[in-house]
Parts: structure tokens; sequence; C-alpha cells
């Protein structure tokens, strides 16, 4: 009877312990998938304010270097295509260059997340400054990004960006 006892006590023992493994499983891939949603936010609102400061150079670094970005038209239809670090790098860099101010702020964001692959939904708002003809213009436009990350090396990065600028403003300025 005292051995039953014993086997009985170990049973349950090794019985919890299997629970508390599973237990522990599933709270480490609920973390991981946590953190992972918060470093693709991080990619997506780090790229924002690399844009306003126009630091291109590190901003290219957020691509994988064979990444595409795609202009895309409000009926989903792809109207440019820029292929490789090298070519958004360039660009990127002549199109701020246009302005004089570049001001982003993101709005929401949905991702969702596969192994090392992900893929997310990011809305953003746009305020670009320039002179033109001696007028201060402000362009403001909303934008629709659909972007596809990777994770390399413990490190998300996109390996594909669809900009859909879905409207744009223009107003004189002071």
């Amino acid at each position: 009877m005292k051995k039953l006892a014993v086997l009985s006590v170990v049973l349950v023992t090794l019985m919890s312990c299997g629970m508390n493994n599973q237990q522990d499983a599933d709270l480490a891939a609920r973390i991981q998938l946590l953190e992972d949603r918060a470093a693709i936010k991080n990619v997506v609102d780090t790229f924002s304010v690399l844009a306003d400061v126009k630091d291109v150079d590190t901003q290219v670094l957020l691509f994988t270097e064979d990444a595409e970005v795609k202009g895309v038209d409000n009926d989903g239809n792809v109207q440019s295509v820029i292929k490789g670090r090298k070519d958004i790098a360039n660009a990127f860099s002549s199109y701020l260059a246009l302005f004089e101010t570049v001001y982003h702020q993101n709005g929401q964001q949905t991702v969702t997340i596969n192994g090392d692959k992900a893929d997310g939904i990011n809305y953003c708002y746009v305020t670009l400054i320039r002179t033109q003809d001696g007028k201060r213009i402000k362009q403001t436009m909303g934008v629709r990004y659909h972007d596809f990350f990777t994770k390399q090396d413990g490190k998300w990065l996109i390996y594909e960006r669809q900009s859909n600028f879905t409207w744009t403003t223009f107003d004189e300025i002071q």
C-alpha cells in the first residue's frame, strides 16, 4: 500500500511537471509573439523617424539587401518597383531632397506573424513642406503601407513594401 501511495505521488508530480512544461512553452511562445510584434512596429516607426531626418543610409538598413518597394494605386495595381537597397536609397534620397520638412505620423497597424515571416498593414499621415515658385507648399498624404517582413539573424527586416498613397492635398502656407 505504501508503494502504491509513493507511486501515485510520483505520477502526480510527473504529470504536474509535464503540464508546467507545456504552460511554460505556451507562455514563452506568447512572449515571443509580443516581442516580435513590438520589433516589427519598431521597424515601421524607425523607418518614419529616419525619413523625417532624411537619414536614408540608416533607413535602407531596415530592408533586406534584395528588398522591393512598390508603388500601388487604390485598386492595388503596381505602378512602380524599386529593387535592392542601393536603388531604394537613391530613390528615397532624391525624393526627400525636394522637401524642407518631412513629417510622418504612424497610425494603426495589424501584423500577422508566421515563424520568421510576417506581413502587416500600417497607416501613415505624411506632411511634406517645400518652396515652389517662391511659395511655401504643404503636401499632405494618407498612406497605406502593406509590408512583408523576414527575420534574419534575429532581426526583423522589410523584404517588400507596397506603398499606396491613397490621397494627397496641397496647401499654401506661411
